[in-house]
């Protein structure tokens, strides 16, 4: 059941389910059947993040969030990660929400919950980002991949304030997020670049000329954003799909990489969508094993530098697969994924 305070910090800190629909929001993006799908992902948040702020205990949480439908339970978790992390922070830092949820029942959602503590990043002061990171044990994304809270951090500013973030095009400040501020605006843009997919309603042609109205060197980072978006959200038939390889352009290999990141965080959760496998397919000539193994072979997780932190490489080693089209999957990967 619900708490007096639970419920006072629910009406405070939470958008209503209109709130986040398309027209609410002033998208340009024309009713369907594909964008209402596409809405769905924004409640799913809210429902999972008024659970989290809501309920007694984990337990409780957690028999809420066996309820959600397989392809949208990734997206609830994110926002009960988001409610957490604010309680953690709201107990200084000291709090094991976070912590016991990723360690527990949220394991494969882990890199979903990574954008969940950057939609709470969004609600904290930058005083108290430095303890918003749960220790995460047995996790092969912790921490190297926890720069997806940065990255949800950007959605979520363009998401609710889409004019300073995408027509007016700011940079975020630098942040020593796991000690590479440099690179701290570059995950931003990536978050930004998913949240053009969810902006321009799934339609390649408007998120295209929506990317090019940026400067040319944010583009590569906001392409990734959109390869992993439209793999892991959906919302575009097929034939449109396929298009988006051409509109890339010289960042086809950018849109490819979101792609790779996408379908292994779908195999890793257990479920994989029929919308997944059409896009690891049209953004990149390749079925969704093929994507797991290829983010498996590049995987990087030590090294790097304040503007290249080890996600950056293994980032950059995905898209290297990419360059010259279809990768060349080494000997033996399939036989040794199957082990």
């Amino acid at each position: 059941m619900p708490t007096t305070l639970g419920s006072l910090r629910r009406l405070l800190l939470t958008p209503s389910l209109a709130e986040v629909t398309f027209a609410e929001r002033g998208f340009p993006a024309t009713p369907s059947p594909a964008t209402r799908r596409l809405e769905a992902i924004p409640q799913a948040v809210i429902c999972g993040f008024e659970w989290g702020i809501d309920t007694r205990d984990q337990w409780e949480l957690e028999r809420r969030l066996e309820l959600v439908e397989p392809e949208q339970v990734g997206f609830a978790f994110e926002g009960a990660t988001m409610a957490f992390t604010v309680l953690d922070a709201m107990c200084g830092g000291r709090g094991t929400r976070t912590r016991d949820l990723l360690n527990g029942p949220g394991r494969p959602h882990v890199p979903l919950a990574y954008i969940g503590i950057g939609f709470a990043m969004a609600r904290l002061p930058r005083k108290l980002w430095r303890r918003v990171l749960p220790e995460i044990t047995g996790s092969p994304f912790h921490p190297t991949m926890s720069w997806l809270a940065v990255d949800g951090y950007g959605f979520d500013r363009a998401y609710f304030d889409t004019k300073r973030w995408v027509h007016q095009q700011r940079e975020t400040k630098p942040y020593p997020w796991q000690d590479c501020p440099a690179y701290f605006p570059r995950a931003f843009d990536q978050g930004v670049g998913r949240a053009l997919w969810f902006i321009h309603g799934a339609r390649p042609l408007e998120v295209a000329a929506a990317v090019d109205r940026f400067e040319p060197r944010r583009r590569a980072d906001l392409w990734s954003g959109v390869g992993l978006a439209s793999t892991f959200a959906g919302g575009c038939p097929a034939d449109e799909l396929a298009t988006l390889p051409d509109l890339a352009g010289q960042h086809r290999a950018q849109l490819a990489l979101g792609m790779v990141f996408a379908v292994k965080a779908r195999d890793y959760a257990g479920f994989v969508p029929a919308h997944t496998e059409a896009a690891a397919s049209a953004l990149g000539g390749v079925g969704v094993a093929e994507a797991v193994v290829v983010a498996d072979e590049t995987a990087v997780h030590d090294g790097g530098s304040d503007t290249e932190p080890p996600y950056e490489r293994w980032r950059a080693r995905i898209a290297s697969r990419f360059q010259a089209g279809v990768p060349r999957l080494p000997a033996g990967a399939f036989e040794k994924r199957s082990r």
